[in-house]
Parts: C-alpha cells; sequence; structure tokens
C-alpha cells in the first residue's frame, strides 16, 4: 500500500529524530495531530530507517510493505593480529569491537608528530561546521563548539606520511581518503551523538555518494592528552575511548551490501578541563572525488 508522505512532515520527523527525541514521542505528537497511530508510525519508522541506514529519504510517497533494513557486518579490515605492521613502524591493538567493528591502536603518531600537525593546522583553524542531513549544507552547530580545518590530501610532507600509514593500516587507497580533518575542542566543547556516514535523503550527499562512494570507515588520531573528559563515546555499546596522545581509533560503519551501521553512532564527550585535539580522516567506498 502507498500512501502520500508530504517531504515537510518527513524533515520534521527526521529533525526530531537526529536531536535526540524518543521515536515514540514523535509518533504522539503526529497522532495529536490527526494522523491513524499505524501509518504515523511508519512513517517514523521509514525516516528513522533512512538515517540508521544510509536508506534513501521517501519523496512524497510511503510503501508500507517495505521492510526494515537490516545491517550485517563483515570481517574488520585491520584483520585479527594483535600487532599491526605500517611500513617500519609496529602498531599494538590495544582493544576491539565488535560491533560496530572498531579498535582502539596504540603508537600510531608519535609525539613530534602530533605537535607538527597542530602547529601546522592552528593558523587556518575556523569555526566547525557539520553537514546538515536533511540539507545536505553546511552548518556552524550550537552543540559543536569546536573549531576545524581540512588539509589537502598529501598536502605537507607530514600530512602524507601519515596518511600513507593510516593507509598501510586499513589496506584501503589513500586516494579513498578524504582530506586530513584536524579540530581543536577547548574546555566546555562537544560533539553530540552522530553518524559519520551520508544520509542519502538530500541532492548534496546523493551527490557525494555518486561521485566517491558512501563512507565506509573513520580513523581518529589523538594529539594530546585530555585532563578530563573528551572520550569518544559509542552509546548504543556503551563503550568509550579516552584521549591520549599517540593513540587512534578506527571502526568501520560499511558492509558488502552498501548498507550503513547504526551501531556506528558515537559521540565527542564535553572536555572538562584542558583540550582536545583529534585527527581524523573519514574513508570513501572507493577514491574520493571532492565537489566543484
Amino acid at each position: 500500500m502507498i500512501v502520500d508522505f508530504a517531504n515537510e512532515v518527513r524533515d520534521w520527523i527526521a529533525r526530531n529524530l537526529i536531536r535526540g527525541v524518543q521515536p515514540q514521542s514523535v509518533v504522539q505528537e503526529l497522532t495529536g495531530n490527526g494522523l491513524e497511530q499505524p501509518l504515523a508510525l511508519a512513517m517514523v519508522q521509514a525516516v528513522s530507517n533512512a538515517l540508521l541506514f544510509g536508506e534513501p529519504m521517501p519523496q512524497g510517497k510511503l510503501d508500507l510493505a517495505t521492510p526494515p533494513a537490516r545491517y550485517v557486518p563483515g570481517p574488520s579490515r585491520l584483520g585479527h593480529a594483535s600487532m599491526l605492521k605500517a611500513g617500519t613502524r609496529s602498531i599494538p591493538v590495544l582493544a576491539r569491537l565488535q560491533r560496530p567493528s572498531a579498535a582502539l591502536l596504540g603508537g600510531v603518531i608519535d609525539a613530534d608528530e602530533c605537535t607538527q600537525l597542530i602547529a601546522q593546522a592552528r593558523p587556518r583553524m575556523t569555526a566547525s561546521t557539520v553537514v546538515d542531513p536533511i540539507t545536505g549544507l553546511d552548518r556552524v552547530a550550537d552543540h559543536r563548539s569546536s573549531a576545524g580545518m581540512f588539509f589537502s590530501l598529501m598536502e605537507t610532507p607530514l600530512v602524507a606520511r601519515i596518511e600513507r600509514r593510516i593507509a598501510a593500516l586499513t589496506g584501503l587507497p589513500i586516494e579513498h581518503g578524504e582530506g586530513l580533518q584536524i579540530l581543536h575542542y577547548p574546555t566546555g566543547a562537544e560533539s553530540t551523538p552522530h553518524y559519520d556516514y551520508l544520509m542519502p535523503g538530500n541532492d548534496a550527499n546523493r551527490s557525494s555518494i555518486a561521485r566517491s562512494g558512501q563512507r565506509i570507515a573513520t580513523f581518529i588520531m589523538y594529539l594530546n592528552d585530555v585532563d578530563d573528559g573528551g572520550e569518544t563515546r559509542f552509546p548504543h555499546v556503551g563503550w568509550s575511548v579516552l584521549p591520549r596522545r599517540g593513540q587512534a581509533l578506527y571502526f568501520e560503519y560499511g558492509n558488502a551490501d552498501r548498507r550503513t551501521d547504526p551501531m556506528s553512532l558515537h559521540a565527542g564527550g564535553t572536555v572538562l578541563a584542558g583540550e582536545k585535539w583529534i585527527a581524523t580522516k573519514w574513508i570513501r567506498e572507493r577514491e574520493f572525488v571532492p565537489a566543484r
């Protein structure tokens, strides 16, 4: 059965789910405005599946017979060894998580590299933006009072060296990575729960996915020790990683069926004392081609 589903209602549902409103509360709001409960539930489920699994957003219509999406994880691209090799560097695996597929790595980047990377990034820092999953446009988010910048691929010898190291660890070509992003969180800053993969519910994201494929993995390097707070949290599984200089967190959220993993929802905890510097690499299905 196919029913009308206005894009304005779809976007209202999506914005509420993104800001953390419970699905049942959204359903209750819709039924309070005259929608029958089964239809309201189907609408919220359709939008939730699009956000969670990277499915296309409904466009004016809703097929009530569409089955819910499911994610089946594949084997980790890092393999199962306790020690990984990146050129001449041996990198220990400190912890693993099965779902989402994640690994905490030690000694990925040394103290001098951390210091140099911050120094190269600092003059180019601007207020961080996030991509609105509904419009696909960049905006400064009130929940993320950080500053950031992007290096171009292989922009400096230091950046090139780090990108070659990431490629060696993940087995994914350098060209599949987006530019290395440096983020600075002062005391009080945070990043609320979000997904790194692109929601294909708007033209900008659909165009980006068409050019470069979906994001499938994230590689976060911690560039300094944080006095208090600032951990990377996975709220669905109750796991968090404390920021320690030189360590890196790698996690995957794209499988062979080209679905995305809702268990990869993550957040940056509030920096309670000191500051936090991180370097993030997002990795695509194929060569990254930026918008022109």
